[in-house]
């Protein structure tokens, strides 16, 4: 459908922000984006927080936010100071308790996006490389090249279920790669990596001297009482990443952290000196209660995520216009579209049905989106009608633009 048409049905507010969104998509997607190490500058977290909004919103990924009146949080529970220091005694021990760490191993960080910043850069130098996933998420990449270093990608196939053949993985190795970037579950795809490959990739991280960087935000969608990090499998290599912001509705805490081993923990410390300086000492607080109640939020978001995920399943298995993989755990799924532009999907549905989801070009895959399916079970249902009848209308102005150029 013509950008011309779409944006004439528009308010002149709405009309900006519209080319605001057409400027991040076509002009700094995954695919598109300048290759160039000086740009500070993640295309998908602008279009994010510019152009995701709307009324049937399915680009969210995480579950839906629990409001703060549900910790049962008093006034007299906060304090605007605290101790300072390298984070937090209690909240630090409440993360090591739950993945049974030691406390020296645990980096307090501002979510899992300022975890990842400081796994990367402690553990490489500028001109150093890296190995991310493809499909992957976009802020990795250019969280690696703002700290100056080259990227390359390893490939997970839909048709494989986005599974990780480390075989493939192997082969892109070279001398000069330094960290290998995945995230468990996928984001994308939501493709759960079995511990069995995760020891694989271990070995050969060991035999080649890298590390392995694992963002496990999603992972904590299994809900397990005591949740099975790739840590223990071989702390000398893995670095992993997390937080309490996608499985729990807590993402305004911005409570992340690192595992690591001791002495690079002390080194990403030293780097958050330049950055974080302290924490926030109530957001501090706030997380020591969520942890002292994790095990009653996780079985509120379990049951939640129960009814979305059947949702999501019936509205998958309905559609023959996409491909689709099943992930067997989280929130997010990562059809193929199999006729159309999805950049233009993505426009139309935003414009004329206020429904959102993620186009695929931010991941490295242009045919895919990504829908989230976190939100309240209300909200999921409305918003899978709409996309539905967003689909069906795409499908038939395709089929009406092309009987038109073939008379």
């Amino acid at each position: 459908m013509p950008s011309t048409v779409i944006l004439a049905t528009l308010s002149s507010a709405s009309a900006f922000s519209y080319r605001v969104c057409r400027r991040i998509l076509f002009g700094g997607s995954f695919t598109h984006m300048n290759e160039s190490r000086s740009g500070a500058r993640s295309p998908y977290m602008e279009w994010a927080k510019l152009c995701s909004a709307s009324r049937y919103n399915l680009a969210n990924s995480g579950m839906a936010s629990l409001p703060l009146t549900e910790l049962g949080v008093t006034i007299e529970k906060l304090e605007i100071n605290g101790p300072g220091g390298y984070g937090y005694e209690p909240l630090l021990g409440a993360i090591a308790a739950r993945y049974r760490v030691p406390r020296e191993s645990v980096v307090s960080a501002i979510g899992t996006s300022m975890a990842n910043y400081l796994a990367l850069a402690a553990t490489t130098e500028p001109g150093d490389e890296v190995l991310i996933e493809r499909a992957g998420y976009e802020p990795l990449v250019s969280t690696a090249r703002y700290l100056g270093l080259d990227v390359a990608y390893f490939q997970r196939h839909a048709d494989e279920g986005f599974a990780i053949d480390v075989a493939e993985l192997e082969r892109q190795i070279t001398a000069r790669t330094r960290v290998i970037v995945i995230t468990n579950l996928h984001n994308p795809s939501g493709a759960f990596c079995p511990y069995d490959t995760l020891r694989e990739i271990a070995a050969l991280a060991q035999r080649r001297g890298i590390y392995v960087l694992v963002d496990e935000v999603y992972l904590e969608m299994l809900f397990e009482s005591e949740p099975q990090t790739a840590f223990h499998l071989d702390p000398e290599t893995f670095l992993i990443t997390n937080s309490l912001t996608k499985a729990y509705g807590l993402s305004g805490l911005r409570c992340g952290w690192v595992l690591a081993r001791p002495d690079l923990a002390q080194r990403m410390r030293h780097i958050n000196d330049l950055h974080g300086v302290t924490f926030v000492h109530p957001g501090e607080l706030l997380g020591v209660i969520a942890f002292e109640q994790l095990s009653e939020i996780s079985a509120r978001m379990k049951r939640l995520l129960v009814q979305n995920r059947e949702l999501l399943r019936r509205f998958l298995d309905s559609r023959d216009d996409f491909d689709s993989f099943w992930p067997e755990y989280g929130t997010i799924a990562f059809p193929r579209l199999r006729r159309g532009d999805v950049d233009q999907l993505c426009e139309l549905l935003r414009a004329r049905f206020d429904t959102s989801v993620v186009p695929g070009s931010f991941f490295g895959c242009p045919d895919h989106f990504r829908i989230g399916v976190g939100a309240a079970t209300e909200s999921v249902r409305d918003a899978l009608t709409q996309l539905g009848t967003g689909l069906d209308r795409f499908a038939a102005d395709n089929a009406k633009f092309a009987a038109a150029h073939v008379s």
